[in-house]
């Protein structure tokens, strides 16, 4: 057997690889979700059991205040939390694809690079410049698709440190109004004191 037909087949077979292990990746982050929203449905099924059982047990419109009032900070500390399970979900998965393209991307320009040098081996004498021409093309090829990858890693960097700090301000601004709702229910709670007594 010939090393282009052989070749051939070992070309088939990483390419069938490369895809297994895409599907694969894809599969495992859809799992990720699929198991982090059953735990989350799970948890919020028992969590509002709980809370109606709290609810009913409420007898006076102060208790019904700071029963209410603590509805706040857990829920959004819990969307919070989701949402950055969600964000490692897809971050992990966009990693993992990142990676399997760029191997696949190397695999290919290996692949270009073999075809040549066999080209250039069995090329008729005078077809050197040719075959020059045809490295010179995979070289830039090469360089333009490492600076583009470059530019999407940093764009990815950047993407990245923008969702944390919206995530952090978004962490700061829950907490504030939920300390603002204790604040607020305090002082009510303090000028209705003085007012019972009277």
């Amino acid at each position: 057997m010939s090393a282009v037909p052989q070749q051939v087949l070992v070309n088939q077979k990483a390419s069938v690889d490369n895809l297994l292990a895409f599907q694969e990746a894809v599969f495992n982050g859809f799992e990720k979700l699929v198991d982090l929203n059953l735990k989350v449905a799970r948890a919020s099924l028992d969590e509002a059991a709980q809370k109606t059982q709290e609810a009913l047990e409420v007898k006076d419109v102060q208790e019904a205040v700071n029963f209410a009032s603590g509805l706040v900070q857990p829920n959004t500390d819990k969307v919070t939390a989701y949402g950055k399970h969600v964000y490692d979900i897809i971050s992990g998965l966009q990693s993992s694809l990142t990676k399997l393209t760029e191997e696949q991307v190397a695999q290919a320009q290996r692949q270009v690079d073999d075809a040549i040098e066999q080209l250039a081996k069995n090329a008729p004498t005078g077809s050197e410049g040719a075959v020059a021409l045809m490295k010179s093309t995979l070289a830039t090829a090469t360089s333009a698709y490492e600076s583009a990858a470059k530019v999407a890693r940093q764009a990815s960097d950047a993407a990245e440190s923008n969702i944390a700090a919206a995530t952090n301000a978004t962490l700061k601004a829950a907490n504030e109004a939920a300390e603002a709702t204790k604040t607020a229910t305090t002082s009510t709670r303090a000028r209705r004191a003085p007012a019972a007594e009277a």
